[in-house]
C-alpha cells in the first residue's frame, strides 16, 4: 500500500485519546519498514472515569474535522495497555467493534509505547496504576527494552537503578516525585504529552498495515487481575 489512513484509540490511561492520521512509506522505495505519519485530526479528554462516554463521540468529531467517514478508514489501531481493568477495555472493544463492524484489521500497541516512543536515550515510562503502584517500561532510543510491568515505586526504582536509568517520563512519576527524585528529574517525551499519543501508536502500528501484515489478536495488557472479584456462593445456613 502506498498510504493508509488509521483511527488510533487508547484509552489506557486517564486520558481518552483519538488521532485519524495518514500513514505512508517515508522513503522513496516502498516497503523500507519506516514511515511518515499525518495527523488529520486529534482529540484527548482527561477524565477517568468517563472513557466510555468521551470515546465514540470523540471519535465522531475527529473524522468530521478531517471530512472523512468510517467507511474511509483503512485500518484501526488501539493502545493494548497497560492499564485498569475498566477503562483499558473500553478502548480495546470500541476499536474491536469498529472493525468488524467495517471489516477492516485492528492493530493493537502497548500503551506506554505512546510515550517511550519519542523519548532519546535511556528513560523509564510510568504511567499510574493506582493501588499505589505505576506501570512501567524502559526504553533506549525509543525502543522497548524492559516491561511492561507493574510495581510498587520504590520497587521500581531499585529496579530502575540496577538498569542504570537515571531518567522517567510519563505521569506516573510525577505521581511520587519523591520516591523518584533519586533517579533524576522527570523528563516528558519529545511531543509534550505526559499521556500516550494515539499518533506515536498510529506511526508504530504503521509499517505492518502498510505491508500487509495481519494483526496479532487484542489482547489488553492488565498485567494484574480486575479489582472486581467474582460473587461467591452463599454460606451455609443451619436451620
Amino acid at each position: 500500500l502506498s498510504g493508509v489512513l488509521l483511527l488510533a484509540v487508547d484509552t489506557a490511561t486517564p486520558a481518552c485519546s483519538v488521532a485519524l492520521a495518514d500513514v505512508e512509506w517515508a522513503e522513496p522505495v516502498a516497503g523500507t519498514g519506516v514511515v511518515r505519519v499525518t495527523r488529520r485530526a486529534a482529540r484527548q479528554v482527561v477524565d477517568p472515569r468517563r472513557h466510555a462516554e468521551l470515546l465514540v463521540p470523540l471519535v465522531r468529531e475527529a473524522l468530521d474535522e478531517a471530512s472523512a467517514c468510517p467507511a474511509d478508514l483503512d485500518a484501526l489501531v488501539v493502545g493494548l495497555g497497560p492499564g485498569p481493568f475498566t477503562s483499558l477495555r473500553v478502548g480495546v472493544v470500541t476499536a474491536a467493534a469498529f472493525a468488524d463492524a467495517l471489516g477492516r484489521p485492528a492493530y493493537g500497541v502497548c500503551s506506554l509505547d505512546g510515550i517511550g516512543a519519542d523519548t532519546s536515550g535511556r528513560v523509564a515510562v510510568t504511567t499510574d496504576a493506582r493501588r499505589r503502584e505505576v506501570y512501567w517500561a524502559v526504553y533506549d532510543s525509543g525502543e522497548r527494552v524492559a516491561g511492561p510491568s507493574v510495581g510498587r515505586p520504590g520497587s521500581v526504582v531499585e529496579e530502575l537503578r540496577e538498569m542504570a536509568v537515571r531518567r522517567v517520563a510519563g505521569p506516573g512519576a510525577q505521581l511520587y516525585p519523591d520516591v523518584f527524585a533519586s533517579l533524576g528529574e522527570p523528563v516528558e517525551p519529545a511531543t509534550g504529552p505526559g499521556y500516550p499519543s494515539p499518533v506515536t501508536l498510529a506511526r508504530l502500528a504503521g509499517a505492518s498495515v502498510l505491508a500487509g501484515r495481519p494483526p496479532a489478536p487484542l489482547v489488553p495488557l492488565y498485567l494484574r487481575r480486575p479489582d472486581a472479584a467474582e460473587p461467591r456462593p452463599p454460606k451455609a445456613v443451619a436451620v
